[in-house]
């Protein structure tokens, strides 16, 4: 019976689902020994015939979970159950299954080849979103918008720039996706404490022919397992990437309040339901779900670095640990990246309400341009911070546009005309290099694009 919202198909796709689906993952298992058998039988430790006979039956087509089960409850060891029941249907043959192999051997490796499967979703995902990226900043690059540091009015910016640097940030996400998967997408064929001792003397021959039948590397050393700094990295990786989501989608709530209202997730206005009791809601739910999903993989983290130490050559505190964190890592972010496509997608944005919003302040934001106009013209800087702190202040405590107090000081008026003041308070004209920035960002953006190659 589904107990957790993941079971139930509140989260997650199907896709990614699949990969970490009981029977997908004792076929990556059986696919494992398969490969074993092989290479056996390559460097001449069994009877090709064997091998053959093994690699045939290594399918949950003959395999079942259901026997499997039935035998671990017996024994009390999930890979010996799956030894046993491949043993099975493969007759006198079965007596080479799993030869010179540990667990872990079988374990790490079926691991491997199903993140293999997961990251390449993941970086597929991060693509797309990097495309929507990359067609918004250019489309909003001129749309003046106020920026905000500390939830106060600061300076203007361009939409164009606020969506270059979410860009840029998913763009060394997939850099860091990309860098660990070298170092995260290796199996073993290593043994018990990883000297290799039951393989033989072609043991380092039957490692590398097994990785290369399979499509991934082999761990360069190891002992009963491969080591977890790997895992490690990369669920922290995932981290990031569920917090950079949770940086934008964050925003995107911001701006979606009434009292700002410049941006918001779309909303089937003729079915959806914003509210039980409240018919006028209309919620960012799809950011909420992905800003709290975030927490989750947040908290992912700490039992992956907790995994990485183990007594000696292995313990067993990492297995119970993993069995959740890696499928949940990977079922959580590729999920938040599939809402926030959407939600990129489909994002409204009210402009007019960013001009008005512009104006709020009544002039007061543009005190910098100002001040710097002021030095430009001869005035010490630190003298015109202060004279603009205090007429901002005059400006505020009136309720008069900042232009006005401006215009009534002497003390401005002695170095700047009336033409200068308007041109210091005019937004588009204190944009600095923003529009250039996204520009050479979309540029780059694109570059690193072309030369990319999917996992």
């Amino acid at each position: 019976m589904p107990i957790l919202p993941i079971d139930t198909s509140r989260y997650g796709t199907e896709e990614m689902k699949k990969i970490f689906e009981e029977e997908s993952k004792l076929q990556r298992m059986l696919d494992v020994e398969a490969a074993l058998a092989w290479a056996h039988a390559q460097v001449g430790n069994i009877p090709q015939k064997d091998a053959e006979t093994i690699m045939k039956k290594a399918s949950t087509q003959f395999v079942k979970i259901k026997r499997v089960k039935t035998i671990e409850r017996e024994i009390v060891h999930d890979v010996a159950s799956i030894v046993r029941a491949l043993a099975e249907q493969s007759g006198s043959s079965g007596a080479y299954v799993h030869l010179g192999a540990t667990s872990y051997d079988i374990v790490d490796t079926a691991n491997a080849l199903m993140l293999k499967d997961a990251v390449k979703l993941i970086e597929q995902k991060s693509n797309a979103l990097e495309q929507i990226l990359m067609k918004k900043a250019s489309k909003y690059n001129k749309t003046i918008m106020i920026g905000r540091t500390h939830g106060q009015h600061a300076l203007p910016i361009t939409l164009g720039f606020k969506l270059a640097v979410w860009m840029r940030q998913n763009a060394r996400n997939i850099l860091r996706l990309k860098q660990c998967s070298e170092r995260l997408l290796v199996g073993k064929m290593a043994g018990a404490v990883g000297t290799q001792a039951g393989l033989g003397r072609h043991a380092m021959k039957i490692q590398e022919l097994v990785m290369e039948r399979l499509g991934i590397k082999h761990a360069d050393i190891s002992t009963q397992i491969v080591q977890r700094d790997r895992h490690a990295e990369f669920i922290c990786i995932l981290a990031i990437i569920a917090s950079s989501l949770d940086n934008i989608a964050t925003e995107i709530r911001q701006l979606q309040r009434p009292e700002i209202a410049e941006m918001f997730e779309a909303f089937d206005r003729e079915k959806r339901v914003g509210s039980s009791t409240m018919p006028q809601k209309r919620d960012p739910e799809t950011c909420e779900t992905v800003c709290g999903l975030a927490k989750i993989m947040r908290s992912l983290v700490l039992p992956s670095l907790e995994n990485v130490k183990t007594w000696h050559e292995r313990d067993m505190t990492q297995s119970s640990a993993e069995r959740f964190l890696i499928p949940e890592s990977c079922i959580l972010v590729d999920y938040m990246l599939v809402r926030m496509i959407n939600v990129l997608t489909n994002l409204r944005v009210d402009e007019e309400k960013m001009q008005q919003n512009l104006n709020i302040t009544q002039g007061r934001t543009m005190s910098e341009a100002v001040m710097t106009a002021l030095v430009r013209k001869g005035m010490n800087r630190q003298e015109a911070h202060e004279l603009l702190r205090k007429l901002t202040s005059e400006s505020e405590l009136e309720n008069c546009h900042f232009k006005d107090v401006l215009v009534k000081s002497k003390k401005i008026r002695k170095f700047l005309t009336g033409k200068e003041i308007d041109d210091a308070l005019d937004p588009l004209k204190y944009l600095g290099t923003a529009i250039e920035q996204v520009k050479l960002m979309i540029e780059k953006t694109q570059q690193e694009r072309k030369t990319r190659v999917l996992i």
